[in-house]
């Protein structure tokens, strides 16, 4: 369908009801809560209603360069005062997978180091020598030694997945590279993608989101800014997907796109009337 004939929802708008059926949020945070260290207008607003609704939330991020305990510090920082529970990235999805899939293999992670704590933790074991399995996350710590190795191992043909595909994260002052463009510089090195990729829109982190919220995934809406992770994940598995144009996607990107959220919202406050 081209997109001159798409038909997107119409902003700010639940005329379906489409919320009431809705247990449980799960909620992007970079772009859709805040940005940087700075809340976006009525997300606290937005947070306690969903509470006072006797409905939950669970913020389910990609950004791998942090760990949820990170997460618990920047927030109670903010002002908002939550534990680890209420966190899920696609760290501790790959580390899901890895216990299943790779349980007891040697792990070479290419991550800061908040994420190898947390690996650590899980009991994943850590090999910068001669790993059986290579994984890729957002490092924020990266250099031009660690590249080179991670390539290496890539070449070799090692198993190799990645934490989440975003290509670049949002900030305060604008975009700078995320995972998706760590992959792209391995590839155009080593010649491969990763075999797998955990985070949104991936089944996997998917269904480490349903299986730690015990709430069936039609009854589950993600809300997001972004169309390729954020809404893509909600319409490939099963989730009701709400879009938020207060981070990157646009209306006009909507309209554009292959992938069509069931709602949008200028940002999280205009939910607020349909919670």
């Amino acid at each position: 369908m081209s997109s001159s004939t798409k038909k997107i929802p119409e902003v700010n708008q639940d005329k379906e009801h489409i919320l009431d059926g809705i247990r449980c949020f799960a909620l992007d945070m970079d772009g859709t809560i805040y940005l940087g260290e700075k809340w976006l207008d009525g997300a606290k607003e937005f947070l306690a209603q969903i509470e006072a609704s006797g409905r939950s939330y669970i913020f389910l991020t990609n950004n791998s360069s942090r760990n949820a305990e990170a997460y618990v510090e920047k927030l109670h920082r903010m002002g908002w005062e939550i534990g680890p529970e209420k966190i899920i990235t696609s760290g501790q999805a790959a580390i899901f997978y890895l216990k299943k899939h790779f349980a007891g293999k040697k792990v070479f992670l290419l991550g800061n180091p908040l994420l190898q704590a947390e690996f650590l933790q899980a009991g994943i074991v850590l090999e910068e020598q001669s790993p059986e399995v290579v994984v890729v996350a957002f490092d924020t710590s990266l250099d031009y030694q660690k590249m080179c190795k991670v390539c290496d191992f890539v070449r070799a043909g090692l198993p190799y997945m990645a934490t989440h595909p975003d290509y670049n994260c949002p900030t305060e002052t604008g975009f700078i590279p995320d995972a998706g463009a760590i992959q792209a510089f391995i590839h155009a090195s080593a010649f491969r993608y990763p075999d797998r990729v955990i985070g949104k829109p991936n089944r996997d982190i998917i269904d480490y989101l349903a299986e730690r919220v015990g709430v069936e995934k039609a009854d589950i809406a993600m809300v997001g800014d972004r169309l390729y992770t954020d809404i893509a994940a909600g319409r490939n598995n099963g989730l009701k997907s709400v879009l938020v144009l207060s981070g990157e996607a646009t209306l006009a990107d909507a309209a554009e796109s292959d992938v069509m959220p069931h709602l949008i919202f200028s940002s999280v406050r205009e939910m607020i009337p349909f919670l």
